[in-house]
């Protein structure tokens, strides 16, 4: 990430808006937002199959028949549209081990490493699915995740109250309604 790019593009931001960047409270606000975005936006630098090796540590499954269900994972992303803020986001994860298991901590940082990306929520389910199979060694995923996304609340139409939900479902979870039900 070019974060001098970034710094002198956000000096530029804040003098079109009629900003003095050399403004007290605006010095280093440059220097800040770069730093911020090298944060919130880490996952860019992977692609979906260098996460699942980052996080695919798994262990010998007690029990073939038993779902692994996480749930009220929080993240946040940016919408790509907007780059505005997507938050209040829980994501649900389940997902059918065949002779191994990830990790408890590996599905959190999956999901929040998936979602350190400009995105779409409907791609940021599909990303974090097709990352939750790799690293699990198991195609039966179900993903939901729910969240409000300040393009909606903040501006625009500024619907404050309204949520957006995305279900991705993989392998037998495309057809079998009682394991979806264990996201619900």
């Amino acid at each position: 990430m070019d974060t001098k790019a970034i710094e002198l593009h956000i000096k530029g931001i804040l003098e079109a808006l009629g900003e003095d960047p050399e403004r007290e409270g605006l010095k280093e606000t440059p220097q800040r937002v770069a730093r911020m975005m090298e944060e919130v936006f880490e996952g860019i630098g992977y692609t979906n199959h260098e996460i699942a090796r980052m996080f695919g540590k798994t262990f010998e499954a007690a029990d073939d028949s038993t779902a692994v269900v996480m749930k009220d994972i929080t993240v946040f992303s940016y919408c790509e549209h907007h780059m505005a803020l997507m938050y209040d986001m829980t994501v649900d994860v389940a997902y059918i081990p065949r002779g191994r298991v990830l990790g408890l901590s590996k599905i959190a940082r999956i999901c929040d490493m998936a979602a350190k990306r400009l995105q779409l929520q409907e791609r940021l389910g599909s990303d974090i699915a097709e990352i939750i199979a790799e690293a699990s060694g198991s195609p039966d995923v179900g993903v939901v995740i729910k969240g409000s996304h300040s393009c909606m609340t903040a501006r625009g139409i500024r619907n404050p109250s309204s949520r957006t939900v995305t279900k991705t479902w993989r392998g037998e979870f495309r057809n079998d309604p009682e394991l979806r039900k264990l996201l619900d």
